[in-house]
């Protein structure tokens, strides 16, 4: 072990193999070569997860064995998505340590991390840049963006500060101490590397601006304000003109990763919501350019077009995945196209040059808002084709009341108090979410084949409840701790501490046998997992927060002025937290499928197939048939006919038939794996790949990295 910068250490293996040099990077290849490698994030460049290596076909699947195993130094969850060069595999552990193995043995290279700040976070991977000799490999680890040797895992010297960056040195100066990271891996485009960021979704988050670095130095390159300054296009439509300055607002980050057309030298970047969240009233108008797909010059960051999928949006609904490049097919014309799949269960489609969409898509009325201040936008835009891949809250009655459910009977009377209609806007009384916050598509993303024009996409089967409650009067004896516990924590851990588990909330009752008041302060300020941090909390609300989680806090101590700078105003109303419909059993509360799979023709918007993905154990003992079941991650595609995909809560990983949607082959994982797998060839074999992380959903965590491959007969 050698100690580096502090505290950051990586561990160098004796490597087993040399990663070989090509002229060119790998990421930049086009045609069908860019389908025999997976060094880019999902794949290619593209994001279509698509591979034309043949080693595994539908007539030798069954015959899929382990080949190789990697146990991480951590457990938990991996949404990981692993890179291969060559012979080298790169990935990311639970805990934000960056490693490089054999991609033929499992056999450790190098690992590189913090050896005494464990970080608690998610990565979906790492990027890869070459030239020449010249390799790296980028990943992040809370605010810094570190460069690596691809062969050494030692950081490049010549990169920012002695290897790294803080991605928030190209927001303004308002953004400097505020939660910034990156769970995405960045895309590469030449010298540059574009960076996903993710932010707080409430009040006085930074604004989510799209930044372009040089791979060399680490110098900013080129930044897209997507919270527009003043004067700019799109600074109107916030109900005011100086949005950037305006301290209750921000966010419209791109957290879900880009796509890259290198021949055209355009960047496809989906947008998230704006911030707050749920409660539009200081941000009243379009809001663009949140929730927007937006191509981009990628050598200057310069706007070539854009769409917005949701208008002013209030319900989370921020495209969950980079989109996918294709090309689709009209009256025998070949169009280069880019699809969007969203949290709502529809498919944009677009001419990749022009922004015009290849399918109808109708501004179509929605309700307006109840609540005093909020101005739900009147009309939103939905596509005529393809019909949406998941069921809408509209269309649910008596009949989609799950017949697994004992409680029948208050899950509907929940279901007929709630507002049904597409678009209901927050309001006091709660609003049925279907399909739900985290969506029908998610991060996992879509898979394609690119030249065909089949879009392949997972989605999940899960209703929520959305309200709103009336923020309280802050009172003059309300302890300062509760009070920064209420602003900051209730939202997703409720405001008696409880948790909502089934959501995936936990209760923070009785800490103090668990955790130090020091690691408490840790996770307050960095964060966990999907928990964002809240640097911005200063010294004595941080303290009295702990105490106050901690039940040490003197119940007579006001929230007095910390002289330690301003609060912001609380908002009117405040999300009563992520409530899934669920019957008493915790299973969903509306009939399966609960988890579905779809391949979805492109060139005419027709369906080709759908089916139910994943099951529930205890219902499949029962004798039930498959039921589906929440899933993250997404399909790998194979031009020779199939779809591998993992995703599943129930921890299977499974092959279909990608021109017939039947179930091929599956097995169990040693932990589930909410991540995309990595196909590859390597040593003259084809494998796949894929993190085994488990602990989301209440899984129980691992730490595996799995490799399959058919054995030698």
């Amino acid at each position: 072990m050698t100690l580096l910068h502090s505290r950051i250490w990586f561990l160098a293996i004796p490597a087993l193999v040399l990663v070989s040099c090509s002229p060119n990077s790998e990421s930049q290849r086009s045609g069908s070569d860019a389908y025999v490698t997976w060094s880019s994030y999902l794949g290619d460049d593209g994001r279509s997860h698509f591979s034309t290596l043949d080693g595994i076909t539908p007539e030798n699947v069954t015959r899929l064995e382990v080949a190789w195993t990697y146990q991480s130094p951590d457990f938990g969850q991996m949404q990981m998505s692993p890179l291969v060069v060559d012979t080298v595999l790169y990935g990311v552990t639970a805990a934000l340590r960056a490693f490089a193995l054999d991609a033929r043995t499992g056999e450790p290279l190098w690992v590189f991390g913090n050896s005494l700040k464990v970080w608690h976070s998610t990565s979906r991977g790492v990027s890869y840049w070459r030239d020449g000799e010249d390799r790296r490999i980028f990943y992040t680890m809370g605010s810094d963006l570190w460069a690596l040797d691809a062969g050494t895992g030692k950081p490049i010297s010549t990169f920012g500060d002695h290897g790294k960056i803080d991605l928030r040195s190209g927001l303004p100066e308002s953004a400097r101490e505020k939660f910034v990271i990156s769970n995405t891996p960045g895309t590469i485009f030449k010298d540059l590397i574009i960076m996903p960021l993710r932010v707080s979704e409430s009040t006085g988050a930074p604004p989510g601006d799209i930044m372009a670095f040089n791979v060399r130095t680490g110098a900013l390159e080129w930044v897209f304000h997507t919270l527009p300054g003043v004067g700019q296009p799109g600074s109107e439509t916030w109900g005011t003109t100086d949005v950037r300055n305006n301290p209750l607002v921000g966010a419209a980050n791109n957290w879900a990763g880009m796509a890259v057309d290198p021949e055209r030298e355009l960047l496809f970047v989906p947008t998230g919501s704006a911030a707050p969240d749920f409660y539009g009233g200081v941000r009243n108008g379009q809001n663009l350019y949140a929730n927007t797909l937006l191509a981009l010059d990628a050598n200057t960051g310069s706007l070539k077009w854009h769409f917005q999928f949701t208008h002013h949006d209030i319900w989370d609904r921020d495209p969950p995945a980079p989109p996918n490049l294709i090309t689709v097919e009209r009256s025998g014309r070949k169009i280069p196209a880019v699809a969007q799949v969203t949290k709502q269960g529809y498919v944009y489609v677009f001419h990749r040059e022009t922004g015009e969409p290849l399918f109808e898509i109708e501004e179509r009325p929605v309700p307006a808002s109840t609540l005093a201040g909020e101005s739900a936008w009147p009309t939103q835009p939905l596509p005529v084709k393809p019909a949406p891949f998941a069921r809408q809250s509209q269309n649910m009655g008596p009949e989609d009341i799950s017949p697994y459910a004992p409680d029948q009977d208050s899950l509907l009377a929940l279901m007929e108090q709630a507002d049904k209609r597409q678009y209901a806007p927050p309001g006091l009384d709660p609003v049925f979410l279907l399909p739900g916050y985290d969506g029908a598509a998610e991060w996992g993303g879509a898979g394609a084949d690119p030249e065909r024009g089949i879009l392949y996409v997972n989605s999940n089967e899960m209703a929520w409840i959305l309200q709103m409650r009336q923020t309280p009067a802050q009172t003059a004896d309300l302890p300062r701790g509760e009070q920064a516990y209420q602003t900051y924590c209730a939202i997703c851990h409720q405001a008696d501490r409880s948790g909502m588990q089934a959501s995936g909330y936990p209760s923070l009752l009785g800490l103090g046998g668990k955790f130090t008041p020091e690691q408490i302060g840790e996770q307050i300020t960095r964060g966990k997992g999907m928990m964002p941090g809240f640097p911005q909390i200063n010294e004595a609300d941080k303290e009295a927060l702990i105490a106050f989680l901690l039940e040490q806090e003197d119940k007579k101590e006001v929230a007095e002025s910390s002289g330690e700078g301003s609060s912001l105003p609380p908002l009117p109303y405040q999300h009563t937290g992520y409530h899934k419909f669920l019957d008493a059993n915790g299973l969903p509360g509306i009939d399966p499928p609960w988890g579905t799979l779809h391949a979805i023709d492109l060139n005419s918007g027709e369906y080709l197939w759908s089916t139910t993905l994943g099951d529930t154990p205890e219902l499949k003992a029962e004798g039930h048939p498959p039921t589906g079941c929440e899933n993250y991650g997404g399909p790998v595609i194979t031009e020779n006919g199939l779809l591998f995909i993992a995703a599943t809560k129930d921890g299977f990983f499974r092959a279909f038939n990608r021109h017939t949607g039947q179930l091929l082959w599956e097995v169990e994982l040693p932990a589930a794996s909410f991540a995309t797998p990595a196909l590859y060839a390597a040593g003259g074999k084809t494998y796949i790949a894929l993190a085994c992380g488990g602990e989301k959903l209440g899984t129980p965590a691992g730490n595996t990295i799995v490799a399959f491959s058919i054995p030698e007969p």
